[in-house]
């Protein structure tokens, strides 16, 4: 085997999230056999445990990391050697920050090859009001966030709505006692979605935002109507620019602007930091800004309108 075969699953959670059981449930299958050996690296112990000795059926073998000190480039250097891993997963502690894991340069061949967080739904606001940084930094770049214990499915498209505003690509999953939960998210949108314009109120540009980004089968050839802020990104033709509203990612100094590309012969009168409301027609096409295929706007109308609230929320 070769240095760079060595792929690094990344689990991350707060405590008693369900990370113990997803890992345990998933080195245990078929569909996850290899011939070498896998490394688990445990950093927190919540009321769920491994036992070694099922786990070495699996050619899965344990080590521990008591303080968040000892997680160093150096240790995973030891380990390297000592294990000489084909594969390696990491049981996260959910109060460090993942960003000083991502950080580490990792021993030769090693590289992140997925990240996965998992969610506790009975806890989740508490967590999310308390401790927000750190949840981001989990669901940040996740390839899958799997909420379980999801007893109460009334506010569960806002939580969806949390994750992929911060990690768009991220698939997220929702279970309850019986297993994943089915169909709760169809037409869950506060606007008609037949109206000959859709108006986007402006409490609900980002469920719209979100949604436009899930669904485009929803609103291809259809007409939005919104207001917004304007950006024009230098990298823009002039007859473009990127209407949209700021959502806080993190806290008060990490934020992300929430915009899609808008086509106007207007375009070049506008000036950044402009607000205006838009009328236009929505397709989607392949366009570096997506990084693949995204919402393109052609305006049919635009005019100046009153400054709203800039700060978008997804509840």
């Amino acid at each position: 085997m070769r240095q760079s075969d060595v792929m690094v699953y990344l689990m991350t959670g707060f405590l008693d999230s369900g990370k113990t059981q997803f890992l345990t449930f998933t080195l245990e299958q078929d569909y996850f056999q290899i011939q070498g050996k896998t490394l688990l690296i445990l950093c927190e112990e919540g009321e769920e445990e491994y036992d070694p000795k099922e786990m070495l059926k699996y050619g899965v073998v344990i080590e521990k990391v008591e303080d968040k000190e000892d997680l160093t480039e150096a240790w995973l250097e030891e380990m390297n050697r000592k294990h000489k891993p084909e594969r390696v997963v990491v049981e996260y502690n959910g109060m460090w920050p993942v960003s000083d894991f991502e950080k580490l340069a990792l021993p030769a061949g090693w590289k992140i090859e997925q990240k996965i967080a998992t969610v506790d739904a009975s806890t989740f606001q508490m967590y999310l009001t308390n401790l927000k940084p750190l949840f981001v930094e989990m669901v940040k770049g996740a390839e899958l966030v799997l909420f379980n214990r999801c007893e109460d499915r009334g506010p569960l498209a806002g939580y969806r709505r949390s994750v992929k505003v911060v990690s768009p690509q991220a698939e997220v999953i929702f279970e309850d006692e019986n297993g994943e939960v089915d169909n709760i998210f169809e037409d869950e949108v506060p606007y008609d979605l037949n109206a000959p314009v859709i108006e986007i109120r402006r409490e609900d540009y980002g469920i719209w935002y979100v949604d436009m980004m899930e669904n485009p089968d929803r609103y291809k050839g259809k007409v939005v109507e919104f207001v917004a802020k304007v950006m024009k990104p230098r990298a823009f033709p002039s007859k473009v620019f990127l209407p949209g509203r700021t959502a806080m990612t993190c806290c008060a100094d990490d934020t992300s602007f929430l915009g899609y590309v808008c086509r106007s012969p207007y375009a070049p009168k506008l000036k950044p930091g402009d607000w205006v409301k838009v009328r236009a027609k929505v397709s989607f096409k392949n366009l570096s800004v997506y990084r693949g295929e995204g919402p393109v706007l052609d305006a049919e109308n635009i005019e100046p309108a009153e400054p709203i609230e800039e700060m978008v929320y997804f509840n």
